[in-house]
């Protein structure tokens, strides 16, 4: 191996991602793999207020950066110290992407590989209890003076890394090196197989932190190549620094096809509320058409909060979509506002003088709710999947979706009471619904039509 020359860098921030916080401290320590060649070590005035936990937690207040050089100031002396330099960190990703991105911001293009001693550390000292720098030091006996500084923390990290090259740690860091290795930008806790073990294939995958629990979930064509970009692209947001920084595990459940993961992946980020999930968190449908008959025998008609153990003739998600259906049912059908709850005033007993008799009027209830029933489609939509050697089955019960799963039925034997005792139900949403009803309009024949 050529020799090499490292920047072992550690900052001090305003907060936890780059798009949106500054460097208020910056060490660069240059070695050669064997002695330090130079070094650097700077206050910066982040160009916006420290937070007062921050402050606490490194000392670094407003005050001491208020006659610091800004970045810019300095981005020219970062930029030569860094560049044909290997970039090495304590949990690299979170140094290396803020330095990357306010230099990009200075009109500066760093292209750098990178190592991690937090990785490197669990390779050369195995079975050790933590590998933060502070129980690392404890743990190696390597001083660490000025705990939550640059120039202590890079220091420290300068003292690890030495003893990593003196413990053969070398063979480490050129397999880190090859073009080839995850490890130069997978997250810090995360073991490489967890990504090679990852199929290319259309699926669910959920992103976990070190105690199992799910933090996100995600779909994808190719699942492999969806998970590995929230890692491997240079986004300075919060999702991707959290993604580096918690991710610990990943698992993942293969699908049929795009569709299929399209719609577990709606039904889990409901059910499980992933932490770093934004879209879909909507509630899911609060309001309902009901049916039932009042004490004078008349059928009524009412739109309200969906009910648990009570079966819904239809659901919306909002109010008012429920009310403007039932009221252009009431217009079609001649029905009576306020036996419709559509007109709030309490009924009288004149009002039930000039009404039909139940007989009649619970005719035209009925006739709507039948006019209802064939705008409300009840099919299956099969699709065949090689992987499973089954057919995956999608269930749309009187315009909703009722649930999923695989059959092995022939077409011919397949009817909604059998489905409803092999398919797992789920929630219905307008997503997954609508999403169904497209693939099914442009997949016609994947849809078998159902009969009550």
């Amino acid at each position: 191996m050529k020799k090499e020359l490292y920047a072992i860098v550690d900052i001090e921030t305003t907060g936890g991602y780059a798009a949106s916080h500054g460097i208020t401290e910056i060490a660069i320590f240059i070695h050669d793999g064997f002695q330090l060649l130079e070094s650097y070590n700077t206050l910066i005035n982040p160009g916006q207020h420290i937070p007062l936990h921050i402050t606490a937690l490194t000392g670094i207040s407003n005050e001491m950066v208020q006659e610091a050089p800004a970045f810019e100031e300095v981005a020219d002396e970062i930029y030569r110290l860094l560049q044909d330099k290997i970039f090495v960190a304590h949990s690299v990703n979170f140094d290396h992407s803020f330095v990357l991105h306010h230099l990009k911001y200075c009109g500066y293009d760093l292209r750098v590989k990178k190592i991690c001693t937090v990785r490197l550390s669990r390779k050369v000292f195995a079975g050790l209890p933590s590998y933060s720098l502070g129980n690392l030091c404890r743990s190696l006996h390597i001083p660490l003076t000025g705990r939550h500084r640059a120039g202590g923390d890079a220091a420290a990290t300068v003292l690890l890394f030495e003893k990593i090259l003196q413990n053969n740690g070398i063979a480490h860091i050129e397999a880190m090196l090859k073009r080839s290795s995850a490890e130069q930008w997978i997250p810090t806790q995360l073991e490489k197989d967890k990504i090679n073990q990852l199929p290319a294939g259309p699926g669910v995958y959920y992103l976990c932190d070190k105690k199992g629990k799910i933090i996100y979930v995600g779909k994808a064509i190719n699942i492999k190549k969806r998970v590995s970009s929230h890692f491997t692209h240079n986004d300075a947001g919060s999702k991707r620094q959290r993604f580096l920084r918690f991710v610990a595990d990943i698992r993942y459940v293969s699908c049929a096809n795009e569709l299929h993961a399209l719609v577990l992946e709606s039904a889990e980020i409901r059910r499980l509320w992933p932490k770093y999930n934004s879209s879909q968190k909507q509630p899911v449908q609060k309001f309902a058409l009901y049916c039932f008959e009042d004490s004078r025998g008349y059928l009524r008609l009412a739109i309200d909060k969906k009910k648990k153990n009570l079966p819904a003739l239809y659901s919306f998600n909002l109010l008012h979509e429920g009310m403007s259906m039932l009221r252009k049912m009431a217009e079609t059908f001649e029905l009576d506002e306020k036996l419709c709850f559509l007109n709030r005033n309490a009924l009288t007993q004149n009002d039930f003088a000039f009404l039909e008799e139940p007989v009649f009027y619970n005719g035209k209830v009925k006739k709507a709710l039948a006019s209802l029933d064939e705008k409300l489609p009840s099919f299956a939509l099969l699709e065949e999947d090689p992987g499973k050697n089954q057919t995956l089955c999608m269930l749309i019960d009187r315009g909703n979706f009722w649930g999923m799963g695989y059959i092995s039925l022939a077409k011919e034997k397949i009817n909604k009471s059998i489905l409803k005792e092999i398919l797992e139900p789920y929630h219905d949403n307008d997503f997954i619904r609508n999403s169904i009803y497209s693939y099914a309009s442009s997949h016609p024949e994947k849809m078998l039509p159902l009969m009550d």
